[in-house]
């Protein structure tokens, strides 16, 4: 298998090893979230984002964020991760980082999204994290 991409499988194992070395009290409220490793992102996610390139989205969190759920809602889907292979695989072979890292990376992102976190709150969960 060398020299052949990692399938989403591996990206999947990865995203995984990411999602459990997140802390208390983050870790208790992910036993439910989807993850969902897939080759791109779909026309309709892609449109909403108002992104053109479909290598440009590596990831993303489909859900309502924890402190905007009520206890009277019922039927709603999941909160999923969404994670999108080939932008990773090219992010990564762009980059100067490890594949374990970036994914790593992209999951805790997408976490913080799902706790409703600004993009300073989840730059101090990586560094609280590595």
């Amino acid at each position: 298998m060398s020299g052949q991409a990692p399938d989403a499988a591996a990206i999947e194992r990865m995203a995984r090893e990411a999602l459990s070395q997140i802390p208390e009290p983050f870790q208790s409220h992910l036993a439910d979230v989807v993850l969902i490793v897939e080759e791109y992102a779909d026309d309709e996610a892609l449109d909403a984002l108002g992104i053109e390139d479909p290598l440009d989205l590596t990831g993303l969190y489909h859900g309502r964020p924890i402190g905007e759920k009520s206890s009277f809602e019922s039927g709603a889907l999941p909160d999923r991760i969404h994670l999108y292979r080939r932008p990773i695989l090219f992010e990564w072979s762009e980059g100067g980082e490890t594949l374990e890292r970036l994914v790593w990376h992209i999951v805790v992102h997408e976490v913080g999204h799902h706790f409703g976190l600004s993009d300073d709150d989840i730059h101090a969960l990586e560094d609280s994290v590595e």
